[in-house]
């Protein structure tokens, strides 16, 4: 996880997502706009390439923007190739800590979905009840 904060080199094969060119502001508060840089991340890697996701002149980040945009990406993408084929740039150290905990928990999720659906419903309840 740590490799994703620093900027692998660019290459011909790397492509560079600007999160404020893709949602259209400079806060990342919404899961709608994470979801739009992850179709984003998502489509290089299936073909094939290298992301620098640059954060330059974003002001606000949030936990649920950085789960949809990244934490999503294990779902559908090695560990492997994600670490080695994604990094961000221009990110502050709030931005960056949401990062590491979108990764974090999604990684435990994926350890054991049944256990997060089973404390999930124990703390907002049965619903036939």
């Amino acid at each position: 996880m740590n490799s994703l904060i620093y900027s692998h080199p660019q290459t011909e094969n790397t492509v560079k997502i600007v999160v404020t060119e893709v949602i259209s502001d400079n806060l990342c508060i919404a899961s709608e706009d994470g979801q739009k840089v992850y179709e984003q991340i998502a489509a290089a890697f299936k073909e094939g390439k290298n992301v620098i996701l640059s954060f330059g002149n974003v002001t606000e980040t949030v936990p649920a923007f950085m789960d949809t945009a990244i934490g999503q990406l294990y779902e559908h993408f090695t560990e492997e190739q994600i670490e080695a084929g994604l990094s961000a740039i221009d990110i502050d150290a709030n931005a960056a800590d949401d990062i590491k905990n979108a990764v974090y928990w999604k990684k435990e999720y994926l350890k054991d979905p049944q256990r997060f659906r089973e404390a999930a419903q124990e703390f907002l309840g049965d619903e036939d009840e």
